[in-house]
């Protein structure tokens, strides 16, 4: 297996992890995440554990090639569908004081969806041009980081 597969395969079971802890924390930490749900929202708690869910159940279909590519492209739509209550976090001062983060900590991390969402669709490929592969292994270093100093 060349270099780059293996380093593919690394990044595919480390996010995998990821969002199975995310998503466990979903459950532990439910008003963490209500905390940063908009108003206009209904069901904070139950859309809490729905997105927890997910996140675990795509988590764990990441780890197997034949579900992997089903599991990458529903990290995608779920990174877009949470992507409301990463603005209102950005937004709301109650939401910062909440999580005890800054406006400036916040506005960092929402550009931070965008390599999560080149990462997740890099691993729903078997096959991708080397330049993709290698600005995936670029950004999924310093993306990776972030997220575990959080």
């Amino acid at each position: 297996m060349p270099l780059i597969d293996k380093l593919k395969l690394a990044t595919i079971y480390a996010m995998a992890l990821l969002y199975i802890a995310v998503g466990v924390k979903h459950f532990m930490d439910v008003d963490f995440f209500i905390a940063i749900m908009p108003d206009y929202i209904p069901w904070h708690k139950e859309l809490v554990f729905l997105s927890g869910f997910f996140e675990i159940l795509f988590g764990l279909l990441l780890v197997f090639k034949t579900t992997r590519k089903y599991a990458a492209f529903g990290v995608i739509l779920l990174l877009v569908a949470v992507f409301p209550a990463n603005i209102y976090l950005a937004m709301s001062d109650a939401a910062q004081q909440a999580l005890g983060a800054t406006q400036q900590d916040t506005l960092i991390r929402l550009p931070f969806q965008i390599p999560l969402i080149l990462i997740a669709y890099w691993h729903s490929q078997t096959q991708t041009k080397q330049w993709f592969s290698i600005l995936c292994l670029v950004l999924f270093i310093p993306t990776l980081t972030y997220f575990l100093t959080l």
